[in-house]
């Protein structure tokens, strides 16, 4: 054999190894999206991975057994807005902390790491008493702030700082010789540069707000209000037992949209999480 296709052979191998690994991880998505297709009695009688009988309808019956369709637009529209105001303020914050010196900087980052160490549910009771304070009860205020000016954005404020520290400073120097003041530097010229960081801190901020529970769970009551973690936990039949073939079908629908997020940003968010921590 040839050098060439000793090789091939062994990039084959390795793609038939790597191909079996990924079963475990793939079979309970594709279990998922093939139950959606089936009756309960199907389901649980004789499982099997392709359905004897498709029964499309039940993609029909998730959004007419309850405001699917409007529930499905409050995630989409919350995990957009969050996820747009996280990138703003975590790349404002995070250059500020890179790249400015002030009194007491060091003194802050330790307090807003400190925070990531509090666990939410520790805080979800004042947050809750301090919402109803505003009247942002029952309203989607409380899913936009808290996970912005939250642990999770000080996350993410944090990952764009040591971005920023790798971010070369000859660049910013030239900025600022042609004129451009502090705000321009950050617009032009560090933002640009960091969007494998911004892909990164705009999938994660995107999931961690799509997949949100315990809040919506404690501040929304309104089913129009819902969001799809309270949507899927609500296909019950008139005993409170859930309706399977229908909740599997919603969750694979609620599915689509971290597919085409991650799809799409998949390169930048490895080349971020690699270069993230080279200096810090």
């Amino acid at each position: 054999m040839t050098q060439r296709q000793i090789q091939i052979l062994y990039r084959a191998c390795w793609t038939i190894a790597l191909l079996i690994a990924a079963i475990p991880f793939v079979f309970p998505f594709v279990w998922m999206v093939s139950a959606g297709f089936k009756s309960v009695t199907e389901i649980f009688g004789a499982p099997t991975l392709i359905p004897r009988v498709w029964r499309w309808q039940n993609f029909v019956e998730v959004f007419t057994y309850q405001p699917f369709a409007r529930q499905y637009f409050n995630s989409l529209y919350i995990a957009i807005v969050v996820t747009a105001l996280t990138l703003v303020i975590s790349s404002l914050a995070g250059y500020a902390l890179a790249r400015m010196r002030f009194a007491g900087a060091g003194l802050l980052m330790l307090f807003l790491i400190s925070a990531l160490m509090v666990p939410e549910e520790v805080t979800i009771i004042p947050n809750f008493f301090l919402m109803r304070w505003f009247g942002l009860v029952d309203t989607h205020w409380p899913l936009i702030l808290l996970p912005t000016f939250g642990p999770h954005g000080v996350m993410a404020t944090f990952l764009m700082r040591q971005y920023f520290l790798a971010l070369p400073k000859e660049l910013e120097e030239a900025g600022k010789m042609d004129g451009l003041s502090r705000f321009g530097v950050w617009w032009k010229i560090a933002l640009p540069m960091a969007r494998p960081a911004l892909a990164a801190v705009s999938i994660i901020t995107f999931l961690f707000s799509w997949n949100l529970f315990l809040e919506p769970l404690i501040f929304l009551s309104s089913l129009d209000m819902f969001t799809l973690p309270l949507a899927l936990s609500n296909f019950n039949d008139s005993y409170g037992l859930p309706l399977w073939n229908l909740q599997l079908a919603a969750t694979s629908l609620a599915v689509v949209p971290i597919l085409i997020v991650y799809l799409i940003a998949q390169r930048q968010i490895i080349e971020s999480f690699a270069l993230s921590g080279v200096k810090g």
